[in-house]
């Protein structure tokens, strides 16, 4: 029998978190720009029983990420996406950021819904860091909503004269993703497919782990006291929300993003964690 493919972008815990609650059964093709990350996690899955393939995908090239499209089509019609991938303000420079989680992303979204699957269904990873920055204008949101991908990085908001630092390109990046999974998911719409979004607020990984003992430790391990959960997640409970939406129950759901953060968005415009004026 053959099987449903999936595409998972980012060897990370929680696309493998998600991988796993959605990807029994099924094919799958793991990209990371880490090749070495990918084999990894493509081990850990297989000795649990899953059909894990690892391929080298870089998010900031279009090649590359046709060259893991064109792989993933070669056992089938891509089925499931589930979209991982990215950088975080810690890590890369400004232009990286834009370069991998805002352009890649919007890349990723276009090409897979050329090609997805009629009764598909796609997720991409945003961010709580999306939804605490002011707020755009709606031709701004439309922009990075519909501006054709290959001009996306020369709109004027995007120059680096208008973007403070790191975290307010992050910040960016993951609007752009929330915006264009709305636009995205009316294309993907057209060959009866889904397309949606969540955005984990501070969840434990080996990356958060290193936030936590780094410069901006203190900010996040503040962040999470004073939320209303009093905790970080876990990429499981991102998991969660994922196999809802990406399974039959979440059907009448797309172009949606889910915030997963223990209530810390909240607690930052109305609570204990609002900025000091």
């Amino acid at each position: 029998m053959k099987k449903e493919l999936a595409l998972v972008a980012g060897a990370g815990q929680i696309s493998m978190a998600i991988a796993r609650r959605v990807g029994y059964g099924k094919k799958i093709i793991l990209g990371d720009k880490k090749i070495e990350n990918a084999n990894a996690v493509a081990k850990i899955m297989k000795d649990a029983g899953f059909d894990v393939d690892p391929f080298e995908m870089d998010l900031s090239s279009r090649e590359s990420v046709l060259a893991v499209v064109a792989e993933a089509r070669k056992y089938g019609e891509i089925k499931y996406l589930v979209n991982g991938a990215g950088v975080s303000p810690s890590q890369a420079p400004i232009e990286s950021i834009l370069k991998v989680d805002l352009y890649g992303t919007a890349v990723l979204l276009e090409e897979v819904g050329k090609v997805i699957a009629d009764g598909g269904c796609g997720l991409t990873v945003s961010s709580q860091s999306g939804w605490r920055m002011p707020q755009l204008t709606a031709e701004q949101d439309r922009l990075l909503a519909t501006t054709p991908t290959e001009e996306l990085l020369s709109l004027e908001m995007l120059q680096p004269e208008n973007i403070r630092d790191t975290l307010h390109a992050y910040q960016l990046a993951k609007r752009c993703n929330e915006k264009r999974v709305m636009a995205e998911c009316v294309a993907w719409g057209r060959r009866g497919a889904r397309l949606n979004c969540v955005a984990p607020g501070i969840i434990v990984t080996p990356l958060a782990i290193d936030e936590f003992n780094g410069p901006r430790g203190d900010f996040y391990k503040n962040m999470f006291a004073k939320c209303p959960a009093g905790r970080p997640g876990t990429a499981d409970e991102v998991a969660n929300v994922a196999e809802l939406l990406m399974s039959d129950k979440g059907a009448f759901i797309t172009g949606s993003t889910f915030l997963i953060d223990g209530g810390a968005t909240s607690s930052y415009f109305y609570g204990p964690l609002q900025p000091i004026s």
